[in-house]
């Protein structure tokens, strides 16, 4: 687990038209108890988060709104950093982190609150150079091998669904990768936007053209925090509604994600990483 300690930062550009809705003092017991914000950040999805390894500095989507929320709270944040979907939904077993976002998947509804979705994305399949795989329906046959972050949202719906094919799991998103082309796996399960870019890395690959799931992204909080669970939505509503998630994508320079309408944000039916 990789932590970061941040102060509550100011993204003039990103903030400059935020509004700061009043925190109650049971919404900010739930969510910050310590008094700081402890947000779990999953650095495995390069769509939402990177950590730069020479200087240790934090950036993308899920940071924006992680520093934001303290912002309007008015706490310090701490950013505890895992390397999947996976790793950060254990650690709310440890208690590590009071605030996360990542990927709705109904599994996780048993220990996780989630707020609305702020963000979506296509899920699909990257399959290596002659593959006769087509179509999503054409994975799912007997002797088909498909390569998956364990216990990531990918990992978790595809446990729902999948009737035949049979699923190789890896730590990390970058270990299952590997895997897959190491072990000349049938097909890579991922975000389209990472999976067209790895694409380009391996000669003769390619991604499908239709999907499995659409990823829906949330803030979520644990389970019985219901004052905090409120708030959460609500920020995530004006977040998309003040422009500041449009902003912050812009910002990161990423592509391939959709950012719902403010009046249809509710979560429910999606998966992800």
């Amino acid at each position: 687990m990789l932590r970061i300690a941040t102060g509550v930062i100011g993204l003039a550009l990103l903030a400059s038209c935020a509004t700061t809705p009043q925190v109650s003092p049971a919404a900010r017991t739930d969510l910050a108890p310590a008094g700081k914000l402890r947000v779990g950040i999953n650095y495995g999805n390069v769509l939402f988060a990177t950590l730069n390894p020479a200087t240790g500095e934090a950036s993308g989507i899920a940071v924006d709104l992680a520093r934001e929320l303290g912002r309007r709270m008015g706490v310090p944040v701490e950013l505890i950093g895992y390397k999947s979907g996976g790793q950060l939904t254990t650690g709310l077993k440890s208690g590590a982190w009071d605030v996360a976002f990542l990927a709705y998947e109904q599994t996780r509804e048993a220990e996780i609150n989630f707020a609305a979705a702020f963000a979506e994305v296509d899920s699909t399949y990257l399959v290596p150079a002659g593959s006769k795989l087509r179509t999503i329906a054409d994975v799912d046959r007997e002797g088909v091998r498909i390569a998956t972050s364990a216990k990531g949202g990918n990992d978790l719906f595809l446990t729902r669904t999948l009737k035949r094919a049979q699923l190789v799991r890896a730590a990390t998103p970058e270990a299952a990768l590997k895997l897959f082309v190491a072990d000349r796996l049938d097909a890579y399960a991922g975000l389209r936007p990472r999976l067209v870019s790895e694409a380009g890395k391996l000669p003769g690959s390619r991604v499908l053209e239709d999907r499995y799931t659409v990823v829906r992204y949330s803030a979520a909080t644990p389970r019985g925090r219901e004052a905090g669970a409120r708030y959460l939505r609500e920020f995530v509503e004006d977040a998309i509604a003040s422009g500041f998630v449009a902003r912050s994508v812009e910002k990161n320079g990423v592509r391939g994600l959709t950012i719902p309408q403010a009046a249809s944000v509710q979560i429910g039916g999606g998966s992800g990483m």
